[in-house]
């Protein structure tokens, strides 16, 4: 089974929780802050959406940073993904 996003859509799987700070303190689950930075899985073919012309900026691969309240959590056989609006993407990680 794979997600195929429709319109201005993107799949993103989420990079995992840092267990220890930089400093070497170890991180209970609860106490750890869930990344806002994922990987792109899948992308939407954009089109018209909302009466706007979209272009998708983001491709497969590509490691971005997301807003922090956005998108939907799903999860599809063992793996988690958040499927979110391009516009929810902030920026690509270089």
């Amino acid at each position: 089974m794979k997600l195929v996003p429709l319109g201005d859509r993107v799949v993103l799987k989420q990079f995992e929780a840092e267990e220890t700070t930089k400093s070497g303190i170890i991180l209970t689950s609860k106490t750890q802050e869930k990344p806002q930075e994922a990987e792109v899985v899948a992308v939407g073919p954009g089109g018209t959406v909302d009466g706007k012309e979209v272009t998708m900026q983001v491709k497969v691969g590509d490691k971005v940073i997301y807003s922090k309240y956005s998108g939907n959590e799903v999860k599809l056989g063992e793996e988690e993904y958040i499927i979110v609006k391009q516009s929810d993407i902030l920026a690509i990680v270089e």
